[in-house]
């Protein structure tokens, strides 16, 4: 095992661990004390978060679990790791540790909404989750809130993800294509999926056997990529839009859920322009275009944590 610590200092603008994994991004971290997604520390607290990263082009070869905790500000602080290797790589890519979220933010609107989001949450960052979870997540995330969409994600990687140990403990990586693909629809609604299994199932199915991946997507300008992720069974817009923003990287995309379509009907309401691609075309002009994702995951933590 190896340990390490990245020093917040160095980055390009501060950096919040809490806010980043548990803003309803990301459900694929687990935190220590077993409240993830239930309870919010002051000032983000120092728990540890654990999580197991299959293999991503261009960042890793191999499996990887990794432990990662925050001790200090959102400026000051440090960002301690433990994994099977070094974390620094696979880290700055997962929590965008390489965006200037100083110039991010400066680049702006100046909205007042959009001002009282980025100073209650300094430091959060986007996230680049991998493909296939990501995608899986967001398929069961339809009228749920969020610690069920984690709590859904998390027995699907303890009931059939492979064990991958820490220093001697063990974590469970999220199900392959094919671990989703070869179980039943049966099987899937005992882990509460609901409806959202046989959309799991089939869409595991698409992938497993080769018939589209959700990296396909990855490169093709904005509106192509959300199209190609609509393939996939139970993606619609906006679970598509998610994953453009949580996994593709595309900065600028805006998932209109029910949090962001309210702020556009209270704060907005010349953006509601009837069919989703033109308002989401309208908010994201109103966001600032570029950088619309990280303006939208602001404003939706910022209201649901109950900020107005």
């Amino acid at each position: 095992m190896e340990r390490g610590a990245i020093d917040i200092a160095d980055l390009d603008g501060p950096f919040d661990l809490q806010a980043t994994v548990e803003s309803g991004q990301s459900y694929l971290w687990n935190r220590a004390d077993g409240g993830t997604y239930e309870t919010l520390h002051a000032h983000g607290g120092d728990e540890w978060y654990a999580t197991v990263v299959d293999p991503i082009p261009g960042v890793t070869d191999e499996r990887v679990p990794v432990r990662v905790r925050q001790v200090g500000g959102v400026h000051d602080g440090t960002v301690e790791w433990e994994a099977s290797t070094d974390a620094v790589p696979l880290l700055t890519h997962l929590l965008r540790l390489d965006d200037d979220l100083d110039a991010i933010v400066a680049s702006m609107p100046d909205l007042p909404l959009l001002e009282r989001a980025f100073d209650r949450y300094e430091g959060m960052r986007l996230t680049r989750d991998p493909a296939f979870p990501c995608l899986i997540s967001f398929i069961c995330s339809a009228q749920m809130r969020v610690a069920r969409i984690h709590g859904m994600q998390r027995r699907l990687r303890e009931t059939y993800g492979d064990v991958a140990p820490l220093d001697g403990e063990p974590y469970h990586a999220f199900p392959t294509p094919g671990q989703l693909a070869a179980r039943t629809e049966a099987e899937l609604r005992e882990l509460s999926l609901g409806y959202r299994a046989p959309y799991v199932k089939e869409t595991a199915t698409m992938v497993d056997d080769g018939e589209a991946h959700p990296r396909e997507a990855a490169g093709l300008p904005y509106e192509d990529a959300r199209e190609s992720l609509t393939r996939f069974v139970g993606v619609g817009d906006k679970v598509a839009d998610c994953v453009a923003l949580f996994s593709l990287g595309y900065l600028e995309a805006v998932p209109l859920d029910t949090w962001i379509r309210t702020t556009i009907e209270e704060y907005y309401p010349d953006c509601a322009c009837g069919s989703y691609a033109e308002t989401s075309h309208a908010i994201r002009a109103q966001f600032g275009g570029e950088y619309a994702g990280y303006a939208q995951t602001y404003v939706f933590y910022h209201l649901r944590a109950g900020g107005e």
